[in-house]
């Protein structure tokens, strides 16, 4: 139904606003009685070989919707009942900010991607925080932290510690986003030496609490051996819990989408099946190169549960939907967890 009928009526309308009404229509529909038990009873797949121990935690199953969806917390309750194993909330900043200027959010139908240069808007940590709060428990969430836009070199790490010392008693696991390609400063932010300061004193912070919480660093599609070499390292020197690849990529190679097209468009990150091959490759030279060493979220470009099993072959323990969540809808969640099972003895 949803890619017969109400896709094509929401591609009708602009991508950004579409996703603030689709938002609202859910959150309405779903206080009407018996709503969310269709919901489950339609995508949800409850099986204890789908659940996965993983940093501590135990996952209801392998499929997470990815940061950048549910920016600020309001609808994880409800995106719950579409049959996810957990949801990662953000990217959140300290301050509330507009992030870029509109318009930001751009289709590429026939390559079934998206290109967005958003900027972290959100509504800030306090306004996240308070719908924390309401968190009904039925299923892991996660807490994607940034910078805000505006804020000095010297002063990022400072960002980030307030976001995770705030954060860290209403989520269940942390992502230091350093690879948006739509923020200020996003050098700073892949430099080595400056990682491993930002790990550091987040793993400092997390030591004063008496329950850790799993920290991740989420890390563009773009980087070349050398570079995924130096994160292999890093996660060993820093002790990091593990790593989100990919985020999303500034090449705009083999598209279907013309020149024009882009050049309209402008700059941004790309999302979607035109990544698919380039995270799949990272995901597996990463495990491969470590030898297992570290846990790893797979996400770029599952549109289909073919995709995420690429993705959990090449070395993934858990993946992560956005732009296939919106191209192919909530079944996807089930028909990815459908085809585990058939795979697993």
């Amino acid at each position: 139904m949803y890619k017969l009928l109400l896709r094509p009526l929401f591609f009708l309308f602009d991508p950004e606003k579409i996703h603030h009404f689709t938002f609202k229509l859910i959150k309405f529909v779903s206080v009407i009685p018996g709503v969310s038990s269709i919901f489950k009873g339609l995508y949800v797949v409850e099986d204890k070989r789908l659940e996965r121990q993983l940093f501590g935690l135990t996952f209801k199953n392998p499929v997470g919707l990815a940061a950048g969806f549910d920016k600020n917390a309001v609808l994880y309750n409800e995106l719950a009942n579409f049959g996810f194993g957990f949801i990662e909330i953000g990217t959140i900043t300290p301050k509330g900010q507009p992030g870029n200027p509109k318009k930001r959010l751009f289709r590429l139908k026939d390559d079934k991607g998206i290109i967005n240069r958003m900027g972290f808007n959100n509504e800030g940590l306090e306004a996240a925080i308070e719908k924390l709060k309401k968190n009904k428990g039925k299923l892991i969430i996660g807490g994607n932290i940034g910078k805000n836009t505006d804020t000095k070199p010297e002063d990022y790490t400072t960002d980030y510690l307030e976001c995770f010392n705030a954060l860290h008693p209403y989520v269940d696991y942390f992502v230091l986003n350093v690879s948006c390609p739509n923020v200020g400063s996003h050098a700073k932010l892949n430099d080595k030496d400056y990682l491993e300061e930002l790990i550091n004193a987040v793993q400092r912070a997390n030591n004063l609490f008496s329950n850790e919480k799993p920290i991740l660093l989420k890390i563009a599609p773009d980087l070349n051996n050398g570079q995924l070499d130096e994160i292999i390292d890093l996660v060993k020197e820093t002790k990091l819990d593990g790593i989100i690849a990919s985020n999303t990529s500034t090449n705009r190679l083999g598209l279907k989408a013309s020149k024009e097209k882009l050049e309209a468009i402008g700059n941004g990150g790309l999302s979607g099946q035109p990544i698919k091959d380039k995270s799949t490759a990272v995901i597996k030279y990463l495990s491969d190169k470590s030898n297992r060493d570290f846990p790893i979220i797979g996400v770029g470009g599952i549109h289909s549960a073919k995709d995420a099993m690429e993705k959990i072959n090449a070395g993934a323990d858990l993946v992560q939907i956005y732009t296939g969540f919106i191209y192919e809808g909530p079944g996807l969640i089930k028909a990815i967890n459908k085809e585990i099972l058939k795979r697993t003895t």
